[in-house]
């Protein structure tokens, strides 16, 4: 028999384990690029995982899943691509088991740099968001680094994706949304 060993921390596993579940139910948004589906994956290295791990980074406001992909378009390039076709989507969920990671405090007692929150600086992040995922939940609650609301990333391989719902999708005009700011 073959003994599973995790390269998590064990420290933050049992810190983590020590939080209550908490359901989510209600509507959320997430920002796609091009022809993708609202609920494919990120499959790329973010705040919140490694590059081997999916994940769905959604957000409780519109404005912050806007903000989120407009600062990732933006740093990549010089000027802000014209022809870019997004979409935000408007998503229904219902998760079973989350975390609500957006005490600021919390976040502190588990290592992150609230200083340098808004910076690509992932290490700690990615650790925490790891060991949640390791854990089995199908969520966390935690703050947008670009606008004052909360994001909830969803672990697609820990829950049931027909839980998300696709409500609407609406074609974004970046020109417009960027002069209204």
């Amino acid at each position: 028999m073959s003994i599973r060993r995790s390269s998590h921390d064990v420290t933050l596993l049992d810190a983590l384990s020590e939080l209550p579940e908490v359901p989510f139910t209600g509507d959320l948004w997430r920002v796609v690029n091009g022809a993708r589906s609202p609920i494919d994956g990120s499959k790329g290295a973010g705040r919140w995982n490694l590059r081997e791990s999916e994940v769905l980074y959604c957000a409780l406001e519109k404005d912050g899943a806007l903000s989120e992909i407009h600062f990732h378009i933006s740093r990549q390039q010089s000027v802000f691509p014209s022809r870019l076709t997004s979409t935000a989507y408007r998503l229904r969920a219902q998760l079973g088991r989350t975390l609500d990671l957006t005490d600021k405090n919390l976040l502190v007692r588990l290592g992150v740099d609230l200083g340098r929150y808004t910076e690509i600086l992932y290490d700690r992040t990615q650790k925490i968001g790891e060991a949640v995922n390791f854990l089995g939940f199908e969520g966390m609650l935690v703050p947008n680094a670009r606008h004052e609301s909360t994001n909830l990333v969803v672990f697609p391989q820990n829950c049931d994706l027909d839980e998300l719902q696709e409500i609407e999708g609406t074609e974004i005009d970046w020109t417009a949304w960027r002069n209204s700011r």
